[in-house]
């Protein structure tokens, strides 16, 4: 398990890219977990998100939400260096 830990729906259309394999090989410290439901109803169906340490990261498009994830994983890491 990762010290930053990535949680994505599989509903949410951030899987129409593999946010899984891009993040954990960029960085090694994260755990990227793909549930069922994040229990925000309807939410994935709106726009992209993921929870990056519980917090809600959301964007306008799959590849801009993955680019807030980076810059949220960063601001994670940043507490360990």
């Amino acid at each position: 398990m990762g010290i930053v830990v990535v949680e994505i729906c599989d509903g949410n259309t951030i899987t129409t890219i593999n946010i899984e394999e891009i993040l954990e090989k960029e960085f090694p410290e994260v755990a990227v977990l793909t549930s069922d439901c994040l229990s925000f109803c309807g939410l994935c169906r709106v726009k992209p998100y993921a929870l990056v340490n519980n917090r809600r990261i959301f964007g306008k498009t799959p590849e801009e939400c993955l680019d807030k994830i980076r810059t949220a994983i960063k601001e994670e890491l940043a507490v360990y260096q």
